[in-house]
């Protein structure tokens, strides 16, 4: 890999920044978005015609960004290079009808999304991000990044059982958190919202808000090795891809043998249906559409599918040094350890042989170090978008990304050298 795209701890300060700009989905992607801008990508809109024009461009929709980079010269026929990663991360998601409330406690109605850890959203101070939806079919971004909401939890007296026997929460009655003093007034928590957003309430038709931790991200430990923060399943994946594409559309155009891609889904949390996660249209749109603006034919396209790859990074399970018993007894990632490779032969994770030469290849090219992740036979796999992509585009697809400890908290860790680590693989890869 070029010296050029050597990514160090730099990286990891910049993450840091990437978390706290995208308390949402909708919020990463358009931080994703100004960061290629910068980078020269350009925005195409779905519903123009497009050109077969060289350069870098982007779609966005909802809180997903494809973006991709045609070297000068690249045939119809020429194979992507895919990193795909996701935008959405296991929180709470404000109801349709938000003002609830109870003996003098105005409250938010939420619901919980994906398998979040509900016990580490408890007693934190929260604030309130999303898009609202206008009347005339725009969106705004919301980000109330200051201490708004808080979920309490009961005290002890009134609990002796919750040391000893574990906490348990009910998913209804225990998660609402408050805002507030007084009555319950309908319509109540949206025009407060459209107040912070400069519109008028009555305006606002839709919402898709969540609350946020507001404690910042930070180094953690003796030599700050460690790092602390929200979000990072898997907006760290997001970040590094951004950060590679970037990177490698500045080379040299004679020196990149495919189209690189970054792939940003919404939903994997729930099951990428949708029409921005990874079990949608989306992506094979994206390629597809590309192809035919360079004059390609249905055959071109077979070929460039055919010879494409794509890397799924996600997080994964570092080895715990109190639950060691939970891991499988040979594999044990540890954090600063480099990237992962994600194995499960039921197909859990996309990774066979062929596709980890692929990634050793890559880690080899960027003098990066990896280690491999396999689940306990004993304990149920998780999945991610790798499968997905692999068998609704026929794509080889490899499971890969960072090790972390307390995965779907509302606060993870990993080591504060994976990021970069992580980010110099992927630009090794997508420069083929």
């Amino acid at each position: 890999m070029s010296s050029s795209l050597r990514f160090d701890r730099g990286h990891t300060d910049d993450l840091m920044a990437f978390l706290m700009a995208s308390p949402s989905p909708y919020h990463a992607v358009a931080t994703a978005a100004a960061r290629l801008e910068k980078a020269g990508f350009r925005q195409v809109e779905e519903t123009a015609a497009w050109d077969g024009t060289s350069g870098g461009k982007y779609v966005l929709r909802g809180g997903a960004i494809v973006a991709w980079y045609v070297p000068e010269g690249a045939s119809a026929h020429t194979p992507f290079r895919i990193v795909g990663a996701h935008t959405d991360s296991p929180n709470l998601r404000v109801k349709p009808l938000p003002d609830t409330g109870a003996y003098g406690w105005r409250q938010v109605a939420v619901e919980i999304y994906g398998g979040t850890l509900l016990n580490t959203w408890l007693d934190r101070d929260l604030g309130l991000a999303g898009r609202i939806s206008l009347r005339d079919g725009t969106h705004r971004l919301v980000n109330i990044d200051r201490p708004l909401l808080r979920v309490p939890q009961l005290a002890v007296h009134l609990d002796r059982s919750a040391n000893p026997d574990g906490l348990k929460l009910d998913r209804q009655k225990h998660m609402q958190p408050i805002w507030g003093l007084g009555d319950v007034e309908e319509g109540d928590l949206i025009r407060f919202v459209a107040v912070e957003a400069g519109v008028d309430a009555e305006d606002v038709t839709g919402w898709d808000l969540m609350p946020h931790p507001v404690e910042p991200p930070a180094y953690l430990g003796r030599d700050r090795e460690l790092l602390a923060g929200p979000r990072m399943d898997n907006l760290l994946s997001v970040h590094a891809a951004a950060a590679a594409l970037g990177a490698v559309a500045g080379q040299p155009d004679e020196e990149l043998p495919y189209i690189p891609v970054m792939a940003a889904f919404d939903h994997e949390e729930n099951g990428s249906q949708s029409d921005t996660g990874a079990d949608g249209p989306l992506l094979g749109t994206v390629l597809e559409r590309s192809v035919f603006a360079r004059g390609g034919t249905y055959e071109d396209r077979a070929r460039a599918f055919a010879g494409t790859v794509c890397l799924s990074s996600d997080t994964g399970h570092a080895v715990h040094p109190n639950y060691a018993e939970r891991h499988d007894p040979t594999h044990h990632p540890v954090v600063n350890g480099g990237p992962i490779l994600k194995v499960n032969v039921n197909m859990r994770y996309a990774t066979d042989g062929s596709g980890r030469a692929v990634f050793a290849a890559a880690c080899q090219k960027a003098d990066v170090p990896w280690q491999t992740f396999v689940s306990n036979n004993s304990m149920p796999c998780g999945t991610t978008i790798g499968p997905i992509t692999a068998a609704r585009h026929g794509i080889q697809t490899v499971d890969i990304g960072v090790a972390i400890l307390s995965m779907h908290s509302a606060r993870e860790l990993c080591g504060a050298d994976d990021p970069y680590l992580l980010a110099n693989a992927v630009a090794a890869f997508l420069a083929g």
